[in-house]
């Protein structure tokens, strides 16, 4: 299919069940809903409670965490990758992180040096914290834009 671009839509991440504890569900909000902006809600969906974390106002793209018996566990570098605007703006996350760091020593932060290549630079650094994933916060700076890109009106 030509000219058709795919965008992430959602990601479901399972953990144990009784994981998902009021005081973890708030642990969940005040760190991914301060940091990123996200809105934190529990939902109702397959006879449980989850929680969603909408990434934007019209859950088009959001990560949904789930109990279930079999739940996923990711010992390694897994991720989702997050794109920003701007090296200003990782740089900002990234320094807020940090600073967070200081009192939340469970949160993870691996930053990277620039990947350079010959048409683009990206700029980034993961993060890990409550979920089992990690996060990886980028932008990417291009010599030259790309022919095809996706952007959100």
């Amino acid at each position: 299919m030509v000219g058709v671009m795919m965008r992430f839509n959602h990601m479901e991440l399972t953990f144990a069940p009784g994981t998902l504890t009021p005081e973890f569900r708030d642990q969940v909000r005040a760190f991914y809903g301060d940091l990123f902006g996200w809105d934190c809600k529990d939902t109702e969906i397959l006879g449980q409670s989850g929680l969603l974390m909408m990434l934007d106002e019209r859950a088009t793209q959001f990560i949904l965490l789930a109990e279930n018996p079999n739940p996923i566990s990711s010992p390694g570098y897994d991720h989702l990758g997050l794109l920003q605007d701007s090296r200003e703006e990782v740089d900002a996350l990234c320094a807020r992180i940090a600073e967070m760091q200081k009192t939340e020593p469970a949160i993870k932060l691996k930053v990277y040096d620039d990947l350079v290549n010959p048409a683009s630079t990206v700029h980034a650094f993961y993060v890990k914290h409550l979920l089992p994933i990690w996060f990886d916060v980028q932008c990417i700076e291009y010599t030259a834009p790309p022919e095809r890109n996706w952007h959100y009106d």
